[in-house]
């Protein structure tokens, strides 16, 4: 290995070339195959605007240093799945502390703030709630991991002229946020960023708006565009980021095409899109608030979601996508199911309605926990705790879809314990709870957040979370 480190430092791509050919297995498999991908790309690459990004990207995956973090059964308490949404993301750290190896599922259909902005231009999925997570699981063990953090986490300015001016200092790679990342990285990171910018001036007809972006979102989105694989994007974020190896990010839904998410109230109102149905804007970019007073009430309470068809206005439009198959294998092997806390309809149950989803999760032994909301919100006004129960049941079931594709399981084989935060203000309807086979509800202490309400201590919601799964454990003993 010190051998070929030598050789990768001779000048040129021929250098390069030849150093892999003649011992290719100093490299890994994957990070070899890719660079013969970009090495192919930039051989054809006209020497024109935008600059020729293949070649950093291949000298790049020869030159970063990407460490693998070997499994270690001491560390790994438990493999758990968690279904979640952005609300999760305060707690990933403390969850860091107890295990890395981890399922994270997150839906795609988020269709607000400055991403709904990329999926306008250049369509696609949203993947502004796997950036996100991506993000909260990034290393920060150095000082150059803490600064590609920081310049993926940068979101730009709301004003769209101040907005645009700082984007082109980011991508011409002359703003300060590039302090402190290597060349390498650095080359990377800006390689996608040029072909995002690319993606949108070959759209004349579409006016994009920097207003409130962020950068993540416009890395993520340049991947995907570039390798026509939100999978393939989702690996090079995660590399890039250097989040561990043991964690997995993964879609509910792999796809390259946009989703819209729909719903439908209990008075029959249809309501499209997942930004409408959860926190309503006026139509500016600006960050989405999600404060409890910020909304008005829904009409009437959600009856279901639905994904629909991009242009579709009504439940005729409804559309049926399959999930994600990494996503049902993890769910045939994890130790533990986690619903975690967040908007119930928007960010948990778009994961829950898919084909096969229920089946496999009915058919498990395992803990399966739901982590209870600490307030109410606009989908959830008046909910008690078996309502929660109740929607998952429904949405598992698809009891209000395709009467041939529905089920008939009970809520206890979905949830079998209840996590809830102490002095929260959704009723814990005990009688009804049992009534629904659930008999374990476990009380956590909690923190008052001074813009959403009660919340979980993230510290005692892991060690309670730990303990459900040591309880398990010792039973089967």
């Amino acid at each position: 290995m010190a051998l070929f480190t030598e050789k990768r430092k001779m000048l040129g791509v021929a250098g390069i070339w030849r150093t892999v050919a003649w011992d290719p297995f100093s490299v890994d498999p994957l990070r070899l195959l890719l660079f013969l991908f970009f090495f192919s790309r930039s051989q054809n690459h006209p020497s024109i605007f935008p600059p020729n990004p293949w070649l950093p990207i291949a000298i790049a995956l020869l030159t970063l240093d990407l460490p693998s973090l070997p499994y270690s059964s001491s560390l790994v308490l438990f493999y758990p799945f968690l279904i979640s949404g952005t609300a999760f993301n305060g707690v990933v750290e403390e969850l860091k502390k107890l295990t890395v190896r981890v399922a994270h599922v997150l839906p795609v259909s988020d269709d607000g703030g400055s991403t709904a902005e990329i999926v306008r231009v250049l369509g696609g999925p949203a993947v502004g709630d796997i950036r996100s997570r991506c993000l909260r699981l990034a290393d920060e063990s150095t000082s150059e991991a803490v600064a590609v953090r920081r310049l993926l986490g940068h979101r730009l300015p709301i004003n769209p002229q101040q907005a645009k001016s700082e984007w082109y200092e980011i991508v011409e790679g002359e703003h300060s946020l590039w302090e402190g990342v290597s060349k390498p990285y650095r080359e990377t990171i800006r390689a996608f960023l040029a072909y995002f910018q690319n993606e949108i001036l070959r759209r004349p007809n579409e006016s994009f708006c920097f207003s409130n972006g962020s950068i993540g979102n416009f890395f993520f989105a340049g991947a995907r565009v570039f390798f026509q694989s939100l999978d393939a994007a989702i690996f090079l974020f995660s590399r890039v980021s250097d989040i561990p190896t043991e964690s997995l990010v993964l879609p509910v839904i792999s796809t390259n095409d946009r989703l819209t998410l729909g719903c439908e109230l209990w008075d029959g109102t249809i309501i499209r899109g997942q930004n409408e149905i959860s926190h309503p804007t006026t139509g500016s970019i600006g960050p989405v608030d999600k404060g409890r007073s910020s909304v008005p009430a829904l009409p009437s309470r959600i009856k279901r979601v639905f994904y629909m068809s991009s242009e579709g206005r009504n439940s005729l439009h409804e559309v049926f996508p399959a999930a994600n198959p990494a996503v049902q294998d993890q769910l045939s092997n994890v130790d533990c199911i986690v619903y975690a806390m967040g908007s119930l309809f928007t960010s948990l149950c778009p994961s829950l309605v898919l084909l096969g989803i229920g089946e496999i999760i009915s058919s498990r032994t395992c803990p399966k926990v739901l982590l209870l909301n600490g307030t109410h919100d606009r989908e959830t006004s008046g909910f008690s705790a078996s309502s929660f129960v109740t929607a998952i049941t429904d949405a598992l079931n698809r009891t209000y879809g395709d009467s041939h594709n529905s089920l008939k399981n009970f809520p206890s084989q979905y949830i079998n314990t209840l996590l809830v935060p102490k002095d929260g203000e959704i009723p814990i309807d005990d009688q009804i709870l049992s009534s629904q086979g659930i008999f374990d509800v476990v009380v956590v202490d909690s923190i008052c957040d001074p813009k959403v309400g009660i919340i979980f201590d993230p510290e005692s919601l892991i060690n309670a979370l730990g303990n459900v799964v040591s309880r398990y454990i010792s039973k089967k003993a």
